[in-house]
């Protein structure tokens, strides 16, 4: 099972284990494409819809909702229906072939004014955003399932995962710069809806070449036995019930991800209003990915080395130390504020290095359980979790800012200052002890994952062995049986 594979074309493929530096850099590849796009409508659409499409703050805050709803009920679904897909190109990586084009597509579509009424607008609005939300889970679910399917060594996972987070933090810091000079260049000659769609097309078009790059470049390895592809409904529930580290990583990512949320958010009032230097926002944006690049590249070696518990308690607590730092800053101490805002972001990114690259243990760990491999279902279980993160962490931000007397381009009240740096420290330092509380529960640790994953592999190899020898005796009754039928027709 983990010897040297052959492709379709007979071309080499590195064996389980060696996987090289330009496949590595091929898998993040996609991660970097899907960011260009995801980022770009997360950072940007509201703006889009309200100041230049024409929607109301209030239709286009309820279309965020509906769109949100609609994308989490249907990650689950399409996870399913992914894990059901079989081809001469793979399970996961013909979605990055065939949804590259869809995708870049219908992310151009999002940011087009069309010449509608008020109803017809909104109703494209609404069709457009939601229809580009499906296509993304359906590339990023099956993109985010490659990883197990390229390699079931622990070890590559991390070294994939992390690649996979250094050029995501790449797409974000070319969103962040790229996108707000390219569309004001753009707007200058053509007007705001065409220099939207424009800069849209640049990033679409991109994201697009770079998720065919990512198909090109991997090779997905890791073979099962056929029936451990064959995926019903209970399986799910099956899955959930027998399969603790991915029920404890779905809280861990839930509560990461709500911290996630609360951060992004409430940064540019922090800057804003309690530093008082709105000019130094994208600064502070910057500082906050920008340090992480430096870091994430030392996530394998610190794997090697360290206990999961103890890289997690690491990373964490790295972030904190810098969210401390930010509490007890004056609004005046702006080089420490961006040595904290630092410190943090490296812890963010070590922590969002690694928590990724434990999914695909607990696709293994389900499989050694239930006998039924399910990438596809399962990063869509962990899509759906982190998503109800990020929305409830969205709306912690608001109700902070709402009890403490907040109000929009306003000088602050000492109360409302007050509120804005409770929500940017104190509350993400809380939610993350209940995130390292969980992992306590985690029961995967290095020795009885390698000594399932062994076992894993040996008994999916015996049992493949002998689907290998119930083809073949089928083979042969055929065979035996056209010829007594052609001796039949001689006589």
């Amino acid at each position: 099972m983990q010897s040297t594979a052959q492709t379709s074309s007979g071309s080499h493929i590195r064996p389980i284990g060696s996987i090289g530096v330009g496949e590595k850099i091929g898998f993040g590849l996609g991660d970097f494409a899907c960011n260009l796009i995801y980022a770009s409508l997360s950072t940007y659409l509201l703006f889009f819809y309200t100041n230049v499409f024409g929607l109301s703050a209030a239709a286009a805050s309820l279309l965020f909702f509906v769109v949100r709803i609609v994308d989490a009920v249907t990650d689950p679904f399409l996870g399913f229906m992914i894990d059901k897909v079989d081809t001469r190109w793979g399970k996961y990586r013909p979605f990055l072939l065939f949804g590259a084009i869809p995708f870049a597509v219908l992310a151009v579509l999002c940011f087009t004014v069309p010449s509608f009424g008020g109803v017809g607008k909104l109703i494209y609005a609404y069709v457009t955003y939601i229809l580009l939300s499906i296509c993304y889970t359906s590339v990023n679910v099956p993109y985010g399932s490659l990883t197990a399917a390229m390699t079931n060594d622990q070890q590559e996972s991390v070294s994939l995962t992390t690649f996979r987070t250094f050029l995501a933090n790449i797409g974000q810091v070319v969103v962040a710069f790229f996108v707000p000079f390219l569309s004001d260049w753009l707007t200058e000659s053509f007007g705001a809806a065409t220099g939207w769609q424009l800069t849209m097309i640049v990033m679409g078009t991109l994201g697009g070449l770079l998720l065919w790059g990512c198909f090109a470049t991997t090779h997905e390895r890791v073979k099962v036995p056929a029936s451990h592809t064959r995926i019903q409904v209970k399986d799910v529930f099956e899955q959930l019930a027998n399969n603790r580290p991915l029920v404890v990583l779905c809280v861990f990512f839930f509560v990461i991800y709500g911290v996630k949320s609360i951060v992004s958010s409430t940064g540019i009032y922090y800057v804003t209003y309690y530093v008082g230097r709105p000019d130094l926002v994208k600064w502070y944006s910057l500082a906050g990915t920008l340090p992480a690049l430096l870091f994430i590249p030392a996530i394998p070696w610190l794997a090697h080395r360290l206990s999961k518990f103890q890289l997690i308690i690491l990373s964490i607590s790295a972030d904190i130390i810098g969210m401390a730092g930010l509490f007890l800053a004056r609004p005046n101490w702006i080089v420490w504020i961006f040595v904290f805002r630092g410190i943090a972001s490296i812890g963010n990114g070590m922590i969002s290095a690694y928590m990724w690259a434990l999914i695909p243990e607990c696709v293994e760990y389900g499989e050694y359980k239930t006998n039924k491999r399910m990438s596809g279902v399962i990063y869509a279980i962990v899509g759906f979790v982190f998503k109800c993160g990020n929305a409830l962490g969205g709306m912690i931000p608001g109700l902070i800012l709402g009890a403490t007397g907040y109000v929009a381009n306003a000088t602050q009240t000492d109360t409302a200052l007050h509120g804005i740096v409770i929500a940017t420290t104190v509350v993400p330092i809380i939610i993350y002890f209940i995130a390292i509380f969980s992992m306590k529960f985690y029961n995967l640790d290095k020795e009885t994952y390698a000594r399932i994953s062994a076992e894993l592999k040996e008994r999916n190899a015996a049992e493949m062995e002998r689907e290998a020898q119930a083809e073949r005796e089928a083979s042969q009754a055929v065979f035996v049986a056209d010829e007594s039928v052609a001796t039949k027709e001689e006589r």
